[in-house]
């Protein structure tokens, strides 16, 4: 039996690793478009490799893929989070859990993941070859003929994982076989403000805060990052991800309502001003922050709202403390486009789900056709969520495509 993977990246080798493991027999091969394979696995997490979240419910694993959590929670029945430490483990990847949940490579090397790949493949004889731009698929009474810009490769069953699709032009191919494509658009990027002055602030980081879309419940949480074109961090990339397709549609502008405090509300905030000017009310607001932001941060928030940040927490008066509340707590910033880094681009759309078969990645339109990772309409929320799906959709499409199918 011959199967052919469309696409050398995390999905790709993963559902060819997962076939060949399955069917010892079968002749599996790999098409990559690049000179290179797994290019997304070497430059994530800034080289480091995310490659899953120590989140081992299945039901809360799940919710964090804006696209695909019904879908996902019932693949993950298959192979989840665990499976994949596990995985990684019995070949001699140690890995390590961060506090935030993220698990990277020990090494904090994305090439420890890399090479765990290709020596997989070695060993178990997986055929790889690069530079190959697939044109053109088509169905035969035989099985599938795959035209390249190489030649013509002929298979029994071919696994697509060509990955997110921005432009959406592969995706022609596959709607020829009658595939609905939830139209590509991007996700996790980061938001520039090139009218905001609080840009100057670049490298200040606030470890928790919540950020809305005026006028949206969708809502992001996390550390968030002022860079040089203005926010970024979990937090940011967080709702550009469940917001992914209304920020589209208002071409990536709108305002955006940040909580510099997290959770904190109006009249427990008034409270602590009451508090702290009892106390502390001699002190002036320069040398006294109370709160768990940056100093740079808390004195533009002053200094924004005109109150001079060497007057006294006693002198605040009512009209300046209404206003320094409103801005700690809902601090409104004009987004005026978007910043995606392209090498880790994820896109939110592709293969409608309706149409795949969870419990074996196949198309249900056409049988020996069968999909893995983000060429679905699947993609999550930051954090080894993407990774993740990537392992699960493609260790279900190669455990499953060397099966007889109708």
């Amino acid at each position: 039996m011959k199967i052919t993977i469309i696409g050398g990246g995390a999905a790709g080798f993963f559902a060819a690793l997962s076939a060949k493991s399955h069917f010892l027999d079968a002749h599996v091969c790999i098409l990559e478009k690049t000179s290179k394979f797994l290019g997304k696995v070497k430059i994530s997490g800034g080289g480091r490799c995310n490659v899953t979240n120590a989140t081992f419910n299945n039901r809360l694993l799940s919710e964090n893929y804006p696209r695909g959590e019904k879908f996902l929670r019932k693949a993950f029945e298959q192979f989840n989070a665990q499976d994949t430490v596990n995985w990684f483990e019995s070949r001699g990847v140690a890995l390590k859990t961060y506090p935030d949940n993220c698990i990277f490579p020990l090494s904090n090397e994305s090439q420890s993941i890399i090479d765990c790949f290709l020596n997989e493949a070695r060993k178990l004889g997986i055929e790889i070859q690069t530079n190959q731009s697939v044109e053109h698929i088509r169905k035969t009474d035989k099985g599938f003929e795959i035209k390249s810009n190489q030649g013509i490769h002929l298979a029994d069953r071919v696994i697509i994982t060509v990955g997110g699709q921005p432009k959406s032009t592969w995706f022609s191919a596959i709607e020829s076989f009658g595939h609905n494509i939830i139209p590509p658009v991007p996700s996790l990027f980061t938001f520039n403000m090139p009218q905001e002055p609080i840009k100057a602030l670049m490298g200040v980081v606030v470890e928790k805060a919540r950020v809305r879309i005026e006028g949206q419940k969708l809502l992001g949480i996390g550390p968030l990052l002022v860079t040089h074109w203005g926010m970024s961090g979990p937090a940011i990339l967080q709702l550009s991800a469940w917001g992914a397709r209304i920020l589209a549609e208002k071409d990536y502008c709108c305002s955006i309502l940040v909580n510099w405090l997290d959770e904190m509300k109006e009249e427990a905030l008034r409270q602590e001003f009451l508090s702290i000017q009892k106390i502390h009310g001699a002190k002036m607001l320069q040398n006294h922050n109370p709160f768990p932001i940056p100093n740079r941060l808390w004195i533009y928030l002053l200094e924004k709202n005109e109150i001079k940040p060497e007057s006294r927490w006693l002198d605040l008066a009512g009209k300046n403390t209404n206003k320094l509340i409103n801005t700690l707590i809902n601090d409104r910033y004009e987004v005026k486009g978007k910043t995606t880094f392209k090498e880790e681009f994820v896109t939110a759309g592709g293969i409608d789900l309706a149409e795949i078969e969870v419990k074996t990645m196949q198309s249900k339109l056409l049988p020996g056709l069968f999909f893995a990772g983000e060429v679905c309409d699947i993609d999550g929320i930051t954090g080894g969520f993407n990774f993740q799906g990537a392992w699960t959709t493609g260790f279900i499409a190669g455990k499953s495509c060397g099966m007889h199918v109708n």
